[in-house]
């Protein structure tokens, strides 16, 4: 289907209620909030169909603008949430739109064990290496030597990989992207919706007010063209020695495998438990 933004706007945004909106100009949030809707449109879905679930942060303003069926729950939470709507209503497409703190911070605990019971959700997490709504703290993906309001000389912890934790911890789909590989994104987001089980997709986003600022990285603009300079494709990282992938972020499918899914095994659990009575 060709993708019109008329359409989209016209069909899933609240335009007539909470615009303009509040992110910064330049924000990443925007692009894959039009990813995500690309992705939808395409697929055809009928909007009551869709829930979108977010916790606190930048990111957690999304369900606000968009005319789904939408939750904004509280800090670290919206995993919690959204399980609770897909067990209630397994028909329903879930997705859970976060930030780095948010999803892998007070929210971590969460999210690992949402990964390892591989839930029928959709977790779209936007990592912007910093908490920016809340003042610019670091957070877990701040990089070693950054500088954040928490870490005026230099952060001294080493961060984590969101999507290598979500592989290890046994998601079915997990794959990266940037805000810059916006097309890209969009047929991730595809992808993890039709994937049955937990499906993670980590987008690289600038924060170019709390984090680039402090960290002499520019604009918006410039933080976006560092993006294409230093992402490389699965395939073309495979060819790259540990050294030559040092600064380097590899985007794509990272993992797609065939898992149990957690909420298609409780519905087993629930006929038998019902036969048994």
């Amino acid at each position: 289907m060709t993708v019109s933004a008329q359409a989209i706007r016209h069909e899933y945004l609240r335009h007539n209620k909470k615009f303009p909106h509040v992110w910064c100009p330049g924000c990443g949030n925007g692009i894959v909030m039009a990813a995500l809707l690309r992705a939808i449109f395409r697929m055809e879905l009928d909007k009551n169909e869709v829930v979108l679930a977010s916790g606190i942060g930048c990111s957690g303003r999304m369900p606000t603008y968009l005319d789904f069926n939408t939750l904004h729950s509280t800090h670290g939470r919206a995993l919690t949430f959204a399980t609770g709507v897909k067990l209630a209503n397994p028909a329903l497409r879930v997705v859970v739109i976060m930030g780095d703190g948010d999803a892998t911070a007070i929210g971590g605990n969460h999210f690992i064990h949402a990964a390892r019971r591989n839930l029928d959700l959709t977790a779209i997490i936007i990592n912007n290496s910093i908490y920016g709504m809340t003042g610019g703290q670091y957070s877990p993906t701040t990089p070693f030597g950054a500088r954040s309001t928490t870490s005026v000389y230099g952060h001294i912890e080493q961060a984590f990989s969101i999507a290598e934790l979500a592989v290890t911890a046994g998601a079915s789909f997990v794959a990266r992207s940037t805000v810059y590989h916006a097309q890209l994104l969009d047929q991730l987001i595809e992808q993890a919706m039709n994937k049955p089980g937990f499906a993670v997709v980590e987008v690289i986003s600038n924060c170019h007010v709390q984090y680039g600022r402090r960290n002499q990285m520019g604009g918006a603009v410039e933080m976006l063209a560092s993006f294409k300079d230093t992402a490389v494709t699965v395939q073309q990282a495979a060819k790259l020695s540990p050294e030559e992938l040092q600064g380097k972020t590899t985007i794509g499918v990272l993992t797609d495998r065939d898992l149990p899914v957690s909420t298609e095994e409780y519905d087993k659990i629930r006929q038998r438990a019902g036969g048994a009575r």
